[in-house]
């Protein structure tokens, strides 16, 4: 693991105890009331947060309100105590949208993962040095000089991931992050996810993967928060699942019958 990777940035954390405080958080699109409705939550720095719920509860437009993208209708957010004001760019938190086709767009692999550094004014030394780690650690070297539209969507994903490590935000909001990805691809995500430090808020309908990769786990229906605790209580709760229209885990469900004879 290069270790460029797995360290934070020198930005100033005035709770280091609390990466993420959102309280009381409401949000409305115009013409769909309550997606976020009286949401709290608190995300200690450094945990790994699976975020699960069917299509429409929220997860999404959570993402995007807390890094600014969205104003919420109502309530508060806070990352290291500092308020998230929407409409301007807060480097302390990187998201990685559902299509990468919508995070990239430079001629090559390497200029669209520099990207990010660019803009956020640093050395060409530093910048070089975080793309070089951030290939490294996705296992996409090869890919460096290819030009992003003409990979696969698996290969896509990995180069925005990349993208978001080379910033090296102190947290990160993967939005589905192994769509499109191959086994080996997977379980590379997974071998890195559970190395870096950042903190992370992991929205997937893979719940194996949140399994593997998060501590924690918080289940949304219609916008509110129904279920926090640890992953394996609270996914293999087939009765709380059921109730708010997921599957228990493969994995949890026990096997009376053997698989072969």
């Amino acid at each position: 693991m290069t270790s460029v990777l797995s360290q934070t940035s020198a930005l100033p954390l005035k709770e280091p105890d609390t990466a993420v405080l959102i309280s009381q958080l409401c949000f409305s699109y115009p013409d769909r009331t309550d997606v976020i409705n009286s949401l709290s939550l608190r995300i200690a720095t450094g945990e790994r947060v699976g975020l699960v719920g069917h299509n429409g509860c929220g997860k999404t437009t959570l993402f995007m309100t807390l890094c600014g993208a969205l104003a919420p209708t109502a309530g508060e957010i806070w990352l290291y105590g500092e308020p998230v004001t929407p409409g301007q760019f807060h480097p302390q938190i990187g998201l990685l949208f559902q299509d990468p086709d919508d995070q990239l767009f430079s001629a090559s692999v390497k200029d669209d993962i520099g990207f990010g550094p660019l803009n956020m004014g640093l050395a060409e030394d530093l910048i070089q040095t975080q793309v070089a780690a951030a290939l490294s650690v996705t296992g996409i070297e090869h890919l460096s000089d290819r030009p992003p539209h003409h990979l696969s969507g698996g290969e896509k994903q990995m180069v925005a991931i990349a993208g978001l490590l080379a910033m090296q935000p102190h947290i990160v909001l993967y939005d589905e992050p192994t769509a499109s990805l191959d086994i080996r691809s997977r379980r590379r995500l997974i071998n890195f996810m559970r190395e870096l430090e950042q903190t992370m808020l992991i929205a997937s309908h893979d719940l194996e993967f949140v399994l593997e990769v998060c501590d924690r786990v918080v289940v949304m229906h219609q916008g509110e928060i129904v279920a926090d605790g640890e992953p394996r209580e609270i996914m293999g709760d087939e009765a709380l699942m059921l109730a708010y229209e997921l599957e228990k885990p493969h994995s949890l469900v026990p096997h009376v019958f053997p698989h072969h004879d």
